[in-house]
């Protein structure tokens, strides 16, 4: 995890290459959609850990960025590409058998929620101050929203769709308190293949078993999402992520959160015509307002209109 960092404004090109990445994540949950139709959940996460590997490696070899090769290090890979990648990625795949693309993003952008929350359990030098506390409970009364209350009761397949997203945002969470103590030193780049290497020798081997060997016999749209997930959701999206962290800092990088859901609502209406209830985009300005409050944002936009 990176520590948040004093904002400083936003260039032209910063803004793009967020825009960017939001997109290209947001687009990840219509892609799980359309892969879902030909190939199993297992499947279709092998398919994207294996492939974004790949391709990550080629980059790290041809920029000769140094590999470590320690125990210790191999052991935090194979953590991070568990809870940054098998279980949120298997999560999120499943949950969207029962769920809207759409609403998956609205669920999946309360990641940073549960890592203000995890944080300072683990961290003496970060703190939950109040403002950070009113931004947790703000996101939590619109994720209350968004579900409703008493579909938490009802364990349908609806409901344990979205239960799904947010198990997956909480494993989100742990991982950016796990990166912070075991990647101390290792290149972004590096850690990312080692992990998704990681993710890929426990979902291969898994959906081999569950699922039995791919027909690959699939349909344009399904290779095309399922290359999608894996070299642009996944490789690319992992260098382009570093690279705003390096230009605009995790401050105005926690930006990405509140720019996924638009991209991934519009999506699954364009595509699948999905429609959301008007408790979802409700739920979803609360969270949204709970995360600028938590970075400060919220605050300091009141300040400079006053």
């Amino acid at each position: 995890m990176t520590h948040p960092t004093t904002q400083t404004a936003l260039s032209a090109k910063a803004w793009v290459f967020l825009g960017l990445l939001a997109g290209i994540w947001g687009a990840s949950f219509l892609s799980n959609r359309v892969a879902l139709t030909e190939v199993g959940v297992l499947t279709t996460v092998a398919f994207r850990v294996s492939g974004a590997a790949v391709l990550l490696w080629v980059y790290v070899i041809a920029k000769n960025l140094p590999v470590p090769k320690g125990r210790r290090d191999l052991g935090a890979f194979f953590g991070m590409g568990v809870l940054n990648n098998v279980i949120p990625f298997t999560l999120i795949v499943w949950g969207q058998q029962h769920i809207a693309s759409g609403l998956a993003g609205i669920l999946n952008s309360t990641t940073a929620i549960f890592t203000v929350l995890l944080v300072p359990v683990f961290f003496a030098d970060e703190r939950l101050t109040m403002r950070k506390a009113v931004g947790v409970a703000l996101g939590f009364v619109g994720v209350a929203t968004t579900i409703g209350i008493a579909n938490l009761t009802d364990l349908d397949p609806t409901s344990l769709g979205q239960i799904a997203i947010l198990a997956a945002a909480f494993s989100y969470a742990v991982s950016a308190v796990f990166a912070r103590v075991m990647l101390k030193g290792i290149r972004p780049e590096v850690s990312a293949a080692g992990m998704l290497t990681a993710a890929a020798l426990v979902m291969v081997p898994a959906a081999f078993l569950t699922e039995g060997t791919p027909t690959l016999a699939y349909g344009p749209a399904t290779w095309t999402a399922l290359a999608y997930l894996a070299f642009i959701a996944s490789a690319l999206a992992y260098i382009l992520y570093y690279r705003i962290l390096s230009i605009a800092g995790a401050g105005n990088l926690s930006l990405v959160t509140l720019l996924i859901p638009p991209f991934a609502i519009a999506l699954g209406a364009l595509v699948y015509r999905e429609t959301l209830a008007v408790e979802a985009y409700l739920g979803f300005a609360l969270i949204a307002a709970g995360l600028l409050i938590i970075d400060g944002r919220l605050e300091k936009m009141l300040l400079n209109r006053a």
